[in-house]
């Protein structure tokens, strides 16, 4: 880990551990991602290279992940449409946390989605992108 890196509440280890090695040498801030309506922490998630979008897998309850409801939309995915994130192992339920890459100004500079298989365990990451906009900080709160 980063001497600068900031780890919340929740995220399980391995997966902090396994973001921090997948993105570069910037500090990040890693938050895991929480349903907002029962409090679940795993999820079916749907990705593509410019965003992301979970469902609770307790109640279904939809959110977007960063700023991918802005191109979440049939424009944006001509070439590269949603589609559901999967395991090795065949699952298709994670929990799933939000490693934000920051900037010398502490703006988020690069999003990176890592997802953990609720039934084996496996890491992986499932969508990054770019953030080259600012002000950026609504950003940390959107996981």
């Amino acid at each position: 880990m980063h001497g600068d890196d900031q780890v919340g509440e929740g995220v399980p280890a391995e997966l902090a551990v396994f973001l921090r090695g997948a993105v570069d040498g910037r500090p990040v801030t890693i938050a895991s991602s929480v349903c907002a309506g029962c409090g679940g922490r795993a999820f079916c998630v749907l990705v593509n290279s410019s965003g992301a979008e979970r469902e609770c897998s307790g109640c279904g309850s939809r959110a977007f992940i960063a700023d991918s409801e802005e191109y979440w939309n049939e424009e944006s995915w001509e070439d590269d449409e949603p589609c559901a994130a999967g395991c090795p192992c065949g699952s298709e339920e994670f929990e799933a946390a939000v490693a934000f890459s920051l900037g010398d100004d502490g703006s988020v500079r690069w999003v990176t989605v890592g997802m953990r298989c609720t039934k084996d365990g496996f890491c992986g990451i499932y969508a990054d992108w770019k953030i080259d906009y600012g002000p950026t900080d609504h950003l940390l709160t959107m996981v």
